[in-house]
């Protein structure tokens, strides 16, 4: 049990590193995981020897190292997927003149791995490898909207972070929009994970009929009309089915 333990923290002090907190110290990371200063500078001086981490000369914080490169490198070969799916996303893109992602479903979270950016001057932009729980936003509900109920129930139970005003964190009335979701097989929202942009969103499945990711529109609210949405719905649907067809040949 103490083993487990002792993984589990090491676990969570990985997941501490994101694209918005890049660099931690010790003593950072032992007050963010309430967990002692002596195990938490145990484990990333074992990173360190194994190259999952490095320490800055002058700051003494840890960034993560480049022992990950070589698992991004894996990953990528795996994902190459990604390089099939991504000129119908353009496609969509020029048609919506909105941005594309590529959302793929990871434990709780939805990952973005490919993008389609909008030729807009003005436009939504995320990073690849973004990671948003499953009940927030467009890209990641259509997803979680065809799930089992009790995978609904266990992501619900660990607790849903308010991210703007629009954010639904009352489990009942989520649960209704998810059947919703599900009954239409389309999600939208607006300024529910980021103020002021829609999200315009449809599931994708692998062979087996099992939700696996889902394919977004997003941009600035003011921009989108009753029209625009239903015609750019459209239009995903559209590129959906391709997508579709690409994803069953992997999974």
């Amino acid at each position: 049990m103490m083993m487990l333990k002792t993984l589990d923290n090491a676990i969570q002090v990985l997941n501490c590193f994101t694209a918005q907190k890049k660099a931690w110290g010790v003593r950072e990371l032992a007050r963010e995981l309430d967990v002692s200063h002596t195990a938490v500078n145990r484990i990333v001086k074992t990173y360190e020897r194994n190259g999952f981490l490095t320490q800055d000369a002058e700051t003494k914080k840890y960034q993560l190292g480049l022992k990950f490169i070589e698992f991004s490198q894996i990953i990528r070969e795996r994902m190459s997927i990604t390089e099939d799916i991504l000129p119908i996303m353009e496609k969509i893109a020029a048609k919506t003149k909105e941005s594309i992602f590529l959302t793929w479903k990871e434990n709780n979270d939805g990952v973005t791995l490919a993008i389609a950016e909008s030729e807009e001057r003005i436009k939504f932009s995320v990073s690849i490898g973004t990671r948003t729980p499953l009940y927030v936003g467009a890209s990641c509900k259509v997803i979680m909207a065809f799930l089992p109920e009790e995978e609904q129930l266990a992501i619900i139970d660990q607790g849903l972070t308010r991210y703007t005003e629009k954010t639904t964190t009352d489990k009942i009335a989520l649960l209704n929009e998810l059947k919703e979701i599900k009954e239409r097989k389309w999600c939208y929202t607006h300024g529910e994970y980021t103020d002021q942009v829609f999200g315009l969103a449809v599931p994708l499945f692998n062979k087996h009929q099992q939700v696996i990711a889902s394919i977004t529109a997003a941009g600035p609210q003011y921009r989108l009309t009753h029209k625009s949405k239903e015609d750019m719905l459209d239009i995903i649907k559209e590129g959906a089915r391709e997508i579709q067809q690409i994803i069953y040949n992997f999974f």
